[in-house]
């Protein structure tokens, strides 16, 4: 095993590798809840896409960690799940069969991508500082996310979120004290802390009843399989469903890459990421599988950064995720006891621990500085990774083409900011 996973060389070991899985489990296993809940709307099967979830995200993950050997997991990302139910079938009165066909499609396109090299030449078109930055933004993100989750921070039509004024009580308040006991934890130097944090929150959550026993049925039930229409596959519709299904998953699985490998500290001289290639493999053959079982597109997970920051370094944290994605397929009601406000402190943590490579960004270089920092705010007031990485890398190239510093962008990168270009006039063509 330590051969096979290279776990001595990466410093790591099998328990940390095992705890740091546990973890990033954890974090990320709302999505068997959130992701059913989000395609039932456009009149999909709750438990069916369930399983379909559960399934998606163990293949996917397991190819992550035994073909790509990194510490990363893969499930249905959010905000691609909402725009197929919301978007293409209650906005655009798509059924959700022709949605999936959309999300297959792209599944196969990403694949070839893939094979040819190409998402593997954008990944390292990403200029230094915005790689840095992306790993900062991403922190950032999800630590706003957790902060959502708990209830900490609700919105409001007036100023977008402000402090919930019941933050004192319920989910808000326990959630506060896993914060502080995972903190107290980890300066304690304990081995393992996100996990027992997690744990020791559920109970404490128990008293001031936020942790409740889900309940419910231990039998999975099955997928869907092959569940398409491709009747209209030709139309407008379907190409600009497939083309935003595409971009959107292509930049987050970008971004969370650099950002965690940023913090597993596994970027290379030149800029790479290792396994880079068998990485995006993961992501494209899980995206495939996913739309035949029925469920939305599989992206590489932010908080795979839990599981790094656990001390995950080699696949085997990702075979550990998977195998728990598969046990979870009968263990439903015990995985969903455990309530967000247990999991968020973990994902604020991580906002902690992965923004420190702002310190090594440019801010002297006005050129450099910008883009950075568009980059960090527009991932988090947008939701969106990939619209993070949009207004970074459209205004690094515009910064450096009106400064007369053309050099220093390279061929690819203008390749990426004409994408980027081509999806905002796509979109607003569509619109």
């Amino acid at each position: 095993m330590d051969s096979f996973f290279k776990i001595s060389e990466r410093k790591s070991n099998v328990r940390t590798e095992i705890m740091a899985g546990v973890t990033t489990f954890l974090t990320m296993a709302y999505i068997l809840a959130v992701n059913p809940g989000i395609l039932s709307a456009a009149g999909m099967d709750f438990s069916r896409v369930f399983a379909a979830t559960a399934i998606a995200g163990a293949f996917a993950t397991l190819v992550m960690g035994l073909v790509a050997n990194l510490p990363f997991a893969l499930a249905p990302g959010m905000g691609l799940n909402a725009f197929l139910a919301f978007t293409v079938v209650l906005g655009m009165g798509k059924t959700w069969q022709f949605a999936l066909s959309a999300v297959f499609v792209e599944g196969l396109i990403f694949i070839l991508l893939t094979a040819f090299n190409v998402r593997e030449a954008i990944v390292n078109s990403i200029p230094s500082n915005l790689k840095k930055a992306i790993s900062v933004g991403i922190g950032l993100f999800i630590a706003f996310i957790g902060l959502q989750n708990a209830g900490i921070i609700v919105a409001d039509g007036a100023t977008l979120v402000h402090l919930n004024p019941a933050w004192t009580s319920g989910a808000p308040i326990v959630a506060m004290i896993g914060i502080v006991i995972i903190a107290f934890m980890m300066a304690k130097g304990v081995k393992g802390a996100m996990l027992y944090g997690i744990l020791i929150t559920t109970v404490v959550g128990i008293p001031f009843g936020v942790t409740a026993y889900a309940g419910g049925s231990y039998l999975p039930s099955a997928p869907y399989f092959f569940p398409f229409e491709f009747t209209h596959m030709l139309s407008l519709d379907f190409v600009v469903v497939c083309f935003t299904f595409l971009f959107v998953d292509m930049f987050d699985t970008v971004g969370t890459l650099i950002g965690c490998a940023t913090k597993a500290d596994m970027i290379q001289e030149d800029g790479s990421i290792p396994n880079c290639k068998e990485a995006l493999f993961a992501d494209a053959i899980g995206t495939t599988v996913g739309a035949i079982l029925g469920t939305s597109t599989i992206t590489t997970f932010v908080e795979s950064s839990s599981g790094v920051v656990a001390g995950g370094r080699t696949g085997l944290t990702a075979v550990v995720v998977a195998i728990l994605f598969a046990i979870s397929l009968f263990l439903e009601p015990i995985f969903g006891s455990i309530p967000s406000a247990a999991t968020s402190p973990a994902l604020i943590i991580v906002g902690v621990l992965m923004i420190t490579p702002v310190k090594e960004i440019d801010f002297e270089d006005v050129t450099e500085a910008v883009p950075a920092f568009l980059c960090i705010l527009m991932m988090i007031v947008t939701y969106s990774i990939s619209d993070g990485i949009m207004f970074g890398i459209l205004s690094f190239t515009i910064l450096k083409l009106v400064t007369g510093k053309t050099k220093e962008i390279t061929a690819m990168t203008w390749v990426v900011a004409a994408l980027f270009l081509g999806k905002i006039l796509l979109t607003a063509f569509a619109g």
